[in-house]
């Protein structure tokens, strides 16, 4: 059984004959998997895979506390490969798998599991770090090799703020060239932004900025305070609000699809929105904003890490068990966290009885760090469910 190199990075594969017409699978598009009400019980829309933890940032908010080289233990390639194998136990469509890190590019086999996964129609993106490995030659490769989409972060507006959270100098600029590569390769960019206390000024001008390149979705990552990200201050949750009517006062005039990551409460503002609109909620469900409605930690997402444990996302490390030992697909559909995660009726607090509990649900991850509990109330939220209103009501009458 081979080990990759940990001081390796990938061969640039030769450029791939098209390969339409021929008996591999299609990979299904991102986000084919869909849920039932607004529970992906069946598999999940996307699966995070922690290839490595090496990689060559050491950012103030890393999640995974990435380091210069991989640590003992990472999955194999025959495990990768085994692991793919797996996965297509989730029957069609599966899910789409992102392959994140610390920085894939390290992996010496990072092109090999991603031909792998596209023999088995699996459909696969990557989410490099912007290093010295990431260059015009590997953007190609990648995209050569069946990525559907990239991913690439942007934490500031200037290389003082980005180089400042990445904490390496030239970060920004070697952003501002990659956005470039991909645009050349015709790869859909899915950019990322942290939104912290130290950040959050800043967002109108990332936005701007963001305006001049050719991005897909735009993509605010709220902090939680796990990994190196206790470094950082998370912003209030009456600035967390503004923030998500911002967000909403662009959507009609914006070039590229708008989200949320950890602030789970922007679907509850959305909804709100339409409800004012004189929408009811079978035009909010069929609405094209609906379709990430319900997506939250262990519902529609699951995590993998570098060493094959298995956790409702990287945000939240309680791990279920373990790819060398159980199916993900088992671990997945059946473990009683994984359940209780898609089920809100379960949910602790305001969460619990909130109106809008089925298309947001809260951020888990958040809810966790919080209060040690992953199904409490989420602080971030400022909502009080009407539930809640009319018990303090009658209470006061």
């Amino acid at each position: 059984m081979s080990t990759p190199d940990p001081s390796a990075t990938p061969t640039i594969p030769a450029a791939r004959v098209a390969t339409s017409g021929s008996d591999l699978p299609r990979p299904a598009a991102i986000g084919s998997v869909r849920p039932t009400g607004f529970a992906w019980d069946r598999a999940p829309m996307m699966l995070y895979w922690e290839l490595t933890l090496a990689c060559g940032l050491v950012c103030r908010h890393c999640r995974a506390k990435a380091m210069k080289r991989a640590l003992p233990g990472e999955l194999s390639t025959e495990q990768a490969v085994s692991f793919l194998d797996d996965i297509t136990g989730f029957g069609d469509p599966m899910p789409h798998v992102v392959l994140t890190g610390g920085d894939p590019l390290q992996r010496g086999d990072l092109y090999d599991i991603m031909a792998a996964a596209g023999e088995r129609g699996i459909g696969v993106s990557v989410s490099p770090s912007v290093t010295p490995l990431l260059t015009r030659q590997s953007m190609h490769a990648m995209h050569e090799a069946g990525s559907h989409a990239i991913s690439l972060s942007l934490d500031g507006s200037t290389a003082a703020r980005h180089d400042g959270i990445r904490r390496v100098q030239g970060t920004f600029d070697q952003t501002m060239a990659a956005f470039d590569w991909a645009e050349e390769v015709g790869m859909p960019v899915q950019v990322n932004t942290l939104v912290s206390a130290e950040t959050v000024d800043d967002l109108p001008e990332v936005y701007r900025l963001l305006t001049t390149k050719k991005v897909a979705r735009w993509t605010l990552f709220f902090l939680i305070q796990t990994g190196r990200g206790v470094m950082l201050s998370e912003i209030t949750p009456q600035r967390s609000e503004q923030v998500m009517e911002w967000l909403h006062s662009l959507r009609a005039s914006t070039p590229f699809q708008l989200s949320t990551t950890e602030a789970i409460h922007y679907r509850r503002v959305l909804a709100q929105h339409m409800e004012a609109q004189g929408m009811d909620a079978d035009q909010i469900v069929r609405s094209r904003a609906a379709r990430a409605f319900g997506v939250r930690d262990g519902n529609g997402i699951v995590f993998i890490s570098h060493v094959g444990d298995v956790t409702p996302s990287g945000f939240m490390p309680l791990t279920i068990g373990n790819i060398k030992e159980s199916s993900i697909v088992d671990l997945y559909r059946d473990h009683p966290l994984m359940r209780d995660l898609r089920d809100p009726s379960t949910f602790h607090g305001k969460c619990g009885v909130c109106e809008y509990n089925q298309l947001c649900g809260g951020a888990r991850s958040r809810a966790w760090a919080a209060t040690g509990d992953a199904l409490g109330e989420d602080p971030m939220c400022t909502y009080v469910p009407g539930a809640r209103r009319a018990s303090s009501s009658h209470a006061v009458a």
